[in-house]
Parts: C-alpha cells; sequence; structure tokens
C-alpha cells in the first residue's frame, strides 16, 4: 500500500507536477497493490492557487490553461485507470479540481466536518478534473446541475447522502479508516479489481448488448488466473483465500 499526501491545500505548479508524478509512479509500481490519497491539515484541496492562476492569466490568457492538459487531466486519469484500487482519504475541505480527485478515487472516507464544493462558477469558468462527468455519475444529473451551477457548499452528510462519500468519520479517524480500507483491498483480487474499474467505466451509459460483452471478456481473462483458481480451491475446502494479483 502507498499513501500519496498534497502537503498544500491550494494546487501550485509545482505541487501539480509532484502529485501527477507520484501517481503515476506508484501506478506503475507493481508491488503496490492500493493506494489511499489524502491531503495535509485541515483540507484535501481546495483547488487551483489563484494568485498563481492570476499570474498566468496576467502573463498570457492564451497558455494560462496549458496546466489542464499537463497536469490535471493526467491526474484525474491515472487515479481513475490505475490497475489498483484508490482510496481518498478526504481530511477537510474538497472543492474545485479537489472533488474531481476524490471523485476520481474508487472509494472515499471523509471527515464529518469536512465542506464540499464545485467553485467553478464562481470565478467564470466551468468545470475540470473530469468532474462534469464524475459528480453526475455520482449524484445524478439534476443534482450536479444545481451543485456546479449554484455553486453552493455542502456538507460531508449530505456528500454521504448524495452518493459521493462511502464512509463519514471523526476528522482524527479518517487516516486510519482509510489506511485499513486499503490494506483490505491491497489483500484482495487485484487483478480482478482492475477488471472491475475498467468495467464500471466503460459500462457507464453503454447499451446492454455492449456491457454484456465487456464483462464476459473480463471474466474469461480472470479466469486464467491463480487468484480465481486458488479461491474456489480455498471456498471448497472451507479456507481463506490467499490472493497474490497472479
Amino acid at each position: 500500500m502507498a499513501t500519496v499526501t498534497m502537503l498544500r491545500p491550494a494546487l501550485t505548479g509545482e505541487l501539480k507536477t509532484e502529485l501527477r508524478d507520484a501517481l503515476e509512479l506508484v501506478a506503475s509500481d507493481e508491488t503496490v497493490r492500493a493506494v489511499v490519497l489524502t491531503g495535509a491539515g485541515r483540507a484535501f484541496c481546495v483547488g487551483q492557487d489563484l494568485a498563481e492562476h492570476a499570474d498566468a492569466l496576467r502573463a498570457d490568457p492564451a497558455t494560462a490553461f496549458a496546466t489542464i492538459d499537463e497536469h490535471y487531466n493526467p491526474i484525474v486519469t491515472t487515479l481513475a485507470t490505475m490497475p489498483k484500487p484508490v482510496v481518498a482519504a478526504v481530511n477537510g475541505t474538497c472543492v474545485g479540481a479537489g472533488l474531481g480527485f476524490a471523485l476520481a478515487c474508487d472509494l472515499r472516507v471523509t471527515a464529518d466536518a469536512a465542506k464540499f464544493g464545485t467553485a467553478f462558477t464562481g470565478i467564470g469558468l466551468t468545470c475540470d478534473s473530469g468532474l462534469s462527468a464524475s459528480l453526475a455519475r455520482a449524484v445524478g444529473a439534476a443534482r450536479a446541475s444545481e451543485l456546479v451551477l449554484l455553486g453552493e457548499t455542502f456538507t460531508a452528510a449530505q456528500a454521504a447522502e448524495w452518493g459521493i462519500a462511502g464512509r463519514v468519520v471523526p476528522a482524527d479517524e479518517v487516516a486510519a479508516t482509510a489506511a485499513d480500507l486499503a490494506a483490505r483491498l491491497a489483500a484482495g483480487p487485484t487483478r480482478a479489481y482492475a477488471e472491475a474499474k475498467r468495467a464500471l467505466a466503460a459500462s457507464w451509459g453503454a447499451p446492454l448488448p455492449e456491457v454484456l460483452r465487456l464483462e464476459g471478456e473480463a471474466q474469461a481473462r480472470l479466469g486464467l488466473t491463480d487468484d480465481h483458481r486458488g479461491a474456489v480451491e480455498a471456498f471448497l475446502s472451507k479456507s481463506k483465500p490467499v490472493f497474490q494479483g497472479s
């Protein structure tokens, strides 16, 4: 298991580069079987550092958004597609791109006092970091429209009610709860988790025949793994399976 921590609440260019590179490293490391993404202090991530962004706008508005292709898109893509589970440990405020990052993770553990928001329209922008898709998928199109267009903040309890937060715990229990969850996942069938992530992503909005085809192909691949065959034998012998990721 690996933990990636965003050490500052706002996303500077330096932090975005470090985060992108760290996530790509743990994604490619076959010894890492699960990942926790978290923040430091009282915030998970408050999105773009607006002071730095203002400097970029003053310098050249035409290139001020190059960071989307350079940083935001690779970060979200890596979180969503790495072949291992990612748990977001939302230790505090989570808005803008931070909310996009959290929703790109597979599971979310949230501090009970955390605040959430989309924030983009408040500064005259639309969504990035995949939020226009991931938020609608989590809460439904109607509520996503309200959250994006009105830009109002919402609580951890609302996030749980609407399907954004899976587990809400006291702030001082977030790290341990997320670590326990990641450890449980790391001990599980990671090849199956990878296939499940791909299937869930590809099947969103797809017609039923396509969903069935994708599921069948994934099951056929997993049927050749040692993890699957060993787990079936363990079930028949009434013993606990041991998953090796092979």
